[in-house]
């Protein structure tokens, strides 16, 4: 039975399942004596002290295999144990109603979890997880109850589960996880984070779709790549995939060899790759892939999954690391981007009919000049530990280019004061990724150091096209004729100026868009880490005076379909990894 559900990390594993048990609390309702509320409060306290411990403890040793980053998880759960509000809950359901620990933990946890479930927001329904989480290991302690054990390391299994909470996924040992699969959650959610920093293939949100229930001991096929789940799968969906598993492990050591090489056309032509990053970790993944330098640091996942903002030292400790470990290379920190579907828990943002038109990224900074000028001077203490630049995102008029480098100016002030060393000359840039800021790169050229072409909200905006949207992501085109030409425009403006210009957005990582880069002049692209060998091979197997002739002819092209169609029949005749003899690998 193949199921349809959500691509949360790639990969593929073929195994059998071990099905995770929900916990079911069943909890006598009965009323406690007044005389025994304080001894209540007690055993709420030493549970809520034990549950710290325990996660402090976990959280050290997920830092370990993942990085800090992705282990900054568990400070999510620290702050729901000392979030007021949930506290209040609790003290308040032991103390009107009479009723044990234990009891008015679960009450609470069903009235938080509830009320999430109801928003509209993905994210913030996938935060009832990290309630749930936290509220079943005060209630496990609460109760004395045992840990579920997973099965023992001399079989490796898939993991099938209702719900995965990070705290479930930090006790995994990664060798032994084939893969997972779970009936709710999303890309979004906590598991899949960090099933994507341990590498593990993890489908998600077949509640609906899964007809029949999956026992231990069953065998499954997950397809991470494109979201599917096989049941109880024939031998031929078993080989096939057992096909796909070896050649796409045979692929990834063929294109390891190229880590060092340069992405040189057959022809001379040199494009410089660097990488997409939110972390350390990828950061490290990406060196050993070859990343020339850092195209877009994500600063916004240093926000994240915590309860406070991050203060400057803090920053500055991760930009500075990330310079060291790039080595001179280029170091592109873009400022905190959040709204739209980027949300922090700490941060109340305005309900909005719109968001993605509305308070975010850059507003939120012009807003919020304490936090916005804090972030600025930790990337320009950053600055004097190597060649680090700064990125402003969702630019669109020249006012708002203007003052944020008046707030980076009164950073830099700052800095002077307190004695502190900086790059004088730091280079800013800025993301093109509205209309309004391709209409008028000739004048923004005039204000910036460079530009980076962010194509994944470029594309949406132009196409007025909601990619996250079912009904209408058909109709998100990156090759459409109108992107094209906003590409064109923009490349124009910053040429005419002298000024850099780089692509950051999904379609940098994708092979097709090559001949366009070349034909426009685009000499320097950022993508995912997973990206840039893939890219690096397709750019050794191709000339250049090849791939601007067929970008010529996609710029006349009047539909998305044509343009992709020729763009994809000059990708497939560039060759697979097999045909490395013939390219600059040598």
């Amino acid at each position: 039975m193949k199921i349809q559900g959500i691509n949360g990390a790639a990969g593929i594993a073929i195994g059998k399942a071990f099905v995770l048990p929900s916990w079911e609390w069943d909890l006598p309702d009965q009323k406690m004596d007044s005389v025994d509320l304080a001894q209540e409060f007690e055993r709420l306290y030493e549970g809520i002290r034990t549950s710290k411990d325990e996660i402090e403890y976990i959280k050290n040793e997920f830092k370990e295999v993942v990085g800090p980053e992705e282990s900054s998880i568990f400070d999510a759960h620290l702050a729901i144990l000392e979030d007021p509000v949930f506290m209040n809950e609790i003290r308040g359901i032991i103390e009107r109603q009479y009723k044990a620990a234990e009891v008015a933990v679960k009450e609470a946890i069903d009235h938080f979890v509830t009320m999430f479930d109801l928003l509209e927001d993905e994210y913030m329904k996938e935060r009832a997880i990290d309630i749930k989480d936290v509220g079943n290991r005060l209630l496990k302690h609460l109760l004395g109850a045992p840990e579920i054990t997973l099965p023992s390391d001399t079989q490796p299994y898939i993991l099938v589960a209702k719900e995965l909470s990070p705290s479930q996924l930090a006790h995994l040992n990664p060798s032994y996880v084939l893969g997972i699969v779970t009936l709710i959650g999303g890309k979004t959610s906590h598991s899949a984070i960090m099933a994507r920093a341990l590498g593990i293939p993890l489908v998600s949100g077949l509640e609906a779709s899964l007809g029949m229930p999956v026992e231990t001991g069953d065998m499954l096929v997950v397809d991470g790549d494109n979201g599917l789940v096989f049941t109880d799968p024939d031998r031929k969906t078993i080989e096939r995939y057992t096909m796909l598993r070896n050649k796409e492990m045979q692929k990834k050591e063929q294109l390891q060899v190229l880590a060092t090489v340069d992405a040189v056309t057959k022809d001379g032509s040199v494009l410089k790759l660097a990488s997409n990053i939110s972390s350390v970790k990828e950061l490290d993944l990406a060196l050993k892939h070859g990343a020339k330098g850092v195209g877009l640091f994500r600063t916004e996942f240093l926000y994240m999954d915590r309860s406070t903002f991050p203060g400057e030292q803090e920053q500055y400790e991760v930009y500075r690391l990330v310079a060291e470990k790039t080595a001179g290379q280029a170091v592109v920190i873009r400022t905190l981007d959040i709204g739209g579907d980027k949300e922090l828990d700490y941060f109340e943002l305005p309900e909005e009919d719109n968001p993605f038109l509305g308070y975010r990224a850059i507003r939120i900074s012009l807003d919020r000049k304490d936090l916005f000028k804090t972030q600025l001077t930790a990337i320009l203490r950053a600055s004097a530990a190597g060649n680090v630049k700064i990125m402003y995102p969702m630019i669109s008029s020249v006012e708002e280019l203007q003052q944020a480098n008046e707030i980076l100016r009164e950073a830099m002030a700052d800095l002077d004061e307190r004695g502190l060393a900086y790059d004088a000359n730091i280079q800013v840039g800025i993301m093109i990724e509205v209309p309004a800021a391709v209409m008028i790169a000739d004048l923004l050229a005039e204000e910036a150091d460079f530009f980076s072409i962010g194509t994944n909200d470029l594309v949406q905006y132009v196409l007025a096209v909601d990619r996250m949207n079912e009904q209408i992501a058909h109709m998100y085109h990156p090759y459409h004729p109108a992107v094209l030409r906003m590409l064109r425009a923009t490349v124009d403006a910053a040429h005419t100026a002298g000024i850099d210009v780089s692509v950051c957005g999904e379609m940098a990582g994708d092979e097709r868009s090559i001949p366009l880069w070349l034909e426009l002049g685009i000499r320097h692209l950022s993508m995912s880490p997973q990206s840039l060998l893939r890219v690096k091979h397709r750019v050794l197997n191709t000339t250049a005076a090849d791939a601007k002739e067929e970008a010529r002819k996609c710029f006349t092209l009047r539909t998305s379909s044509e343009i992709e169609q020729r763009l994809q029949i000059f990708n497939d005749a560039s060759g697979s990894p097999d045909d490395q003899s013939g390219s600059n690998a040598s």
